[in-house]
């Protein structure tokens, strides 16, 4: 691996991979980490960045050059150690089926917040219990591969689906 490679915290779920991420541009090196993302091949991205979070590193063309790339992306946006509000629920049962969907036939899912821990192990952790993982064996699992997965009560509560 590269020393500024962006690093992809990947572990299977049903047929397919999930991989949580930080935010593309948090290397330093924006172009770098959309290349390591395509290289990888994702069929879907999920960005729970804020938009301001994404003009600090520069990714606030993400959506677009993943798209250019035929990779579909997702803004999901959450507040930082936040859980989803009522716009994200709202969107939430089509965006989790399109994961779950695509985890469930060979695919590869992407879920990054802007350090890959607590917004996007909420995320992937939540997707793993949709898939069918027991939630703490999946708690388990998420966490052998990257231990900051989950920051907050809540969004432990939240990935549970309590």
């Amino acid at each position: 691996m590269r020393g500024d490679q962006m690093k992809l915290y990947m572990l299977p779920v049903a047929e397919g991979e999930l991989a949580i991420s930080a935010l593309p541009g948090a290397t330093g090196d924006y172009a770098t980490d959309l290349a390591d993302i395509v290289h990888w091949k994702p069929d879907l991205v999920i960005s729970l960045t804020q938009i301001s979070e994404m003009q600090a590193t520069g990714a606030v063309d993400l959506g677009k050059d993943l798209k250019r790339q035929g990779i579909s992306w997702r803004l999901a946006a959450i507040p930082d150690f936040g859980t989803p509000a009522l716009d994200f629920m709202s969107d939430w049962p089509a965006l989790s089926e399109r994961a779950c969907a695509s985890l469930g036939h060979n695919g590869r899912v992407l879920v990054h917040c802007r350090g890959g821990c607590g917004r996007s192990g909420m995320i992937a952790l939540r997707l793993m219990v949709l898939s069918g993982e027991d939630p703490q064996k999946a708690l388990k699992r998420l966490r052998a591969v990257r231990s900051c997965a989950i920051e907050t009560a809540a969004q432990m509560k939240w990935a549970f689906g309590d």
